[in-house]
């Protein structure tokens, strides 16, 4: 299953030099960069773990690239993405979300129906991973 989260998730992975490109973009539009990683990607986890800092200085893609490089190289088995905020109104609003690293084996999720009262279902999304070892 491939997970599909943030701008570009539907279409194959990006390379090197079109993140770059979007990396650009952002900086262009004034944007601050930052790069996050995770191992549980699951829909609601909206909290990945920051590497580094966020670059609200950043000028040169270059700078950002090195962070991705570093953080996939860190976390090879982990989901990456790039965030780019937005901050001109005085607070941060995300423009910008994509995924540039994937691990090599994505588990997926599996979806738990439970029956209520009345006739109700309740459905639950969890890991298809959720009791491995987490590294």
């Amino acid at each position: 299953m491939r997970l599909t989260q943030g701008t570009f998730s539907f279409l194959p992975d990006l390379t090197d030099d079109q993140i770059r490109a979007q990396i650009e973009y952002c900086l262009e539009q004034g944007w601050a960069v930052s790069v996050e990683y995770t191992d549980d990607p699951h829909p609601r986890n909206t909290y990945w773990e920051m590497y580094g800092h966020p670059m609200f200085d950043l000028r040169d893609a270059a700078g950002a690239l090195e962070e991705v490089d570093a953080c996939r190289k860190t976390f090879p088995n982990h989901y990456v993405k790039v965030n780019a905020f937005d901050a001109t109104l005085g607070w941060e609003a995300l423009r910008l979300s994509f995924i540039v690293n994937r691990p090599p084996e994505e588990p997926g999720f599996a979806l738990d129906r439970a029956e209520r009262e009345g006739r109700r279902l309740a459905y639950t999304t969890r890991p298809a991973a959720a009791g491995r070892e987490r590294s």
